[in-house]
């Protein structure tokens, strides 16, 4: 090789040499003025703003941080205060601190690490729509450092260690407290997931028991919520659990799941739990897919006794057996849905081992009653009253003695029309078995309406002996007995409503 080819070829070598090295110069400048181009614009004013317009717009609220103390890349602050005529009506937050990465700028966004929050005040207007706010900064943010900023951010992380709500509803205000959480992002940033625990949830409603949360799991997907597990206390030793959705967009909601260790007198009122006691469970789903919401679920009733029921109480009357009074109950559930102000109850089961079962279904709504029953007895149940196993019960399934059963009337002052027919019943008997029945009718009937009337039915006895003996011993006040056993009669009709 010449000495002018060498030559070439090592020119060549400088000049490749000499561009790596101006080349690298030039990217270390380039990313050293990047870096304290973004560390400054980190640092001002349009930075806090951009922050700001995150929080505002997400939560349709107006509102700013408070100054940023800077630490390299971690900052500090006492918090952020918004208030807005719309749903969120205020927010405050207490003491945040973070951290700011450039790991996500090839995305467009910025790294905000290990954010923990020390409390976090909302109000809500849930009488109120949801309104846009307008917060212009992203021209500051354009001034201050270009349009090639990040315009977006990827939490990776979020503690908040109390949460403090207020909501005003239409039937009053929500309240909740104590309530800590945490937040993971998965897939990428693209989903969210978030874990819920301690704190109490107050209602308005006299009958909606506080709520303390326990653990509260879910994940936050394409403008849904998935709750994924849910663990809350309530009253006394209860439980709830559950699991559904609810999508921001389309407010869209369906959840499902089980409440247990409930007591009667816990769920009724003062009036009903002194009738009913034991302890409640019941499925629930509540959705509002049809446009209205809709809340269903079958409820069980473990140790059952059922008490002062007034059919139950005319039942052990009639049957002179005061086992009707106090019904322990083996087996108790029915299916219920609310919709619309009305609840109907269906599927519904009582039942008490060789006594007594009432099956049907049953509508309440503004507190009126309408319930289509059957009633089952034992066979012998009724013997001492005259035509009730052969004119009202006729045989049926599970070997007993069924009769139809209308309760209508109201919660608080329920009728039942099984007693009218018990009594015709009796009546039509009595008068078809003259005179052989009437100690047994009489007997009944003193037993069912207390002592006043018994006072009246012995007179008629008197009188009916008085009778018997006239005509048997005189045909000459034969008239006068006839007259005595028609007033007898009389007064057998009037005690019994004929």
């Amino acid at each position: 090789m010449s000495r002018r080819a060498r030559r070439k070829r090592g020119g060549s070598k400088n000049w490749f040499g000499k561009f790596v090295v101006v080349l690298g110069v030039i990217l270390i400048v380039g990313f050293g003025a990047a870096f304290f181009g973004l560390r400054a614009y980190l640092h001002s004013e349009g930075f806090r703003s951009f922050l700001a317009t995150l929080v505002s717009n997400g939560a349709k609220i107006e509102g700013n941080f408070k100054a940023l103390k800077w630490d390299g890349f971690a900052v500090e602050t006492e918090g952020y205060e918004g208030r807005s005529e719309g749903v969120v009506s205020s927010l405050k937050v207490d003491r945040i601190s973070t951290e700011v990465g450039f790991g996500a700028l090839n995305r467009g966004a910025w790294e905000i690490k290990a954010t923990r929050i020390s409390r976090i005040d909302v109000s809500l207007d849930l009488t109120k729509e949801a309104q846009a706010v307008a917060v212009e900064t992203e021209v500051e943010k354009v001034e201050e450092g270009g349009g090639w900023l990040p315009d977006k951010v990827e939490l990776e992380s979020l503690e908040v260690g109390e949460i403090a709500m207020d909501a005003k509803t239409k039937t009053g205000m929500i309240e909740m407290d104590g309530v800590s959480l945490k937040v993971f992002p998965e897939r990428g940033f693209q989903d969210y997931k978030a874990e819920v625990t301690g704190g109490e949830v107050r209602f308005p409603m006299k009958w909606a028991p506080a709520l303390r949360v326990e653990k509260i799991e879910g994940t936050y997907r394409d403008g849904s919520v998935f709750v994924t597990r849910g663990d809350v206390g309530a009253w006394k030793d209860g439980r709830l659990s559950c699991f559904g959705e609810y999508n921001f967009e389309k407010k869209y909601f369906a959840f499902e799941g089980d409440v247990d260790r409930v007591r009667c007198d816990e769920v009724l009122s003062e009036d009903w739990a002194k009738k009913l006691t034991g302890d409640v469970s019941s499925s629930y789903a509540v959705s509002n897919r049809t446009g209205n919401m809709v809340v269903s679920g079958e409820l069980k009733v473990e140790n059952g006794v059922l008490t002062a029921m007034p059919v139950l109480d005319a039942l052990a009357a009639y049957a002179e057996t005061r086992r009707f009074r106090v019904l322990q109950l083996n087996e108790a559930r029915v299916k219920w849905r609310y919709a619309n102000g009305e609840l109907s109850l269906s599927d519904l089961v009582l039942g008490s081992d060789g006594l007594i079962r009432l099956e049907g279904n049953m509508v309440v709504k503004d507190r009126k009653v309408d319930g289509r029953f059957r009633l089952g007895l034992v066979p012998g149940t009724l013997s001492t009253i005259p035509g009730a196993e052969t004119h009202v019960f006729m045989p049926g399934t599970h070997g007993l003695l069924w009769a139809p059963l209308h309760i209508t009337g109201t919660l608080d002052d329920p009728k039942e029309d099984l007693t009218n027919r018990l009594v015709e019943a009796a009546g039509l008997r009595m008068f078809e078995q003259i005179p052989e029945t009437g100690e047994q009718v009489l007997k009944f009937t003193r037993n069912a309406l207390g002592e006043t009337p018994a006072v009246v039915i012995e007179q008629g006895r008197v009188l009916l002996d008085a009778g018997g003996k006239v005509i048997e011993n005189s045909d000459k006040l034969i008239d006068g007995g006839e007259k005595v056993i028609e007033e007898a009669e009389g007064i057998f009709r009037g005690l019994l409503g004929n």
